[in-house]
């Protein structure tokens, strides 16, 4: 017990990661960060946003964006032009 305790309590060198926490991905970030904008939880949006990098973030939003329209076309036998589109609210192309 004292040999986990001395581990764990040893500080941390700058961009260190500790052994025993389990960090997110940029995908595991997107995910967090779009379930929580669409809850409207500006708490969880912050949290999500601070674990990984802005550029990470962005690149892990655009990927999911992505997933989300092909299955949402694939679901409703339509171009992903067309669920894009009804999405955003424009018209019709």
């Amino acid at each position: 017990m004292f040999a986990r305790f001395r581990k764990t309590s040893r500080p941390q060198r700058a961009g260190e990661r500790h052994p025993d926490i389990r960090h997110p991905n940029i995908f595991q970030a997107a995910a967090a960060y779009v379930a929580a904008c669409a809850e409207d939880d500006q708490e969880a949006l912050d949290e999500a946003a601070g674990w990984v990098s802005p550029e990470a973030l962005s690149f892990g939003v655009r990927e999911l964006a992505c997933r989300a329209v092909v299955a949402l076309a694939r679901e409703q036998g339509r171009s992903p032009r067309a669920v894009t589109e009804e999405l955003m609210g424009l018209p019709a192309s």
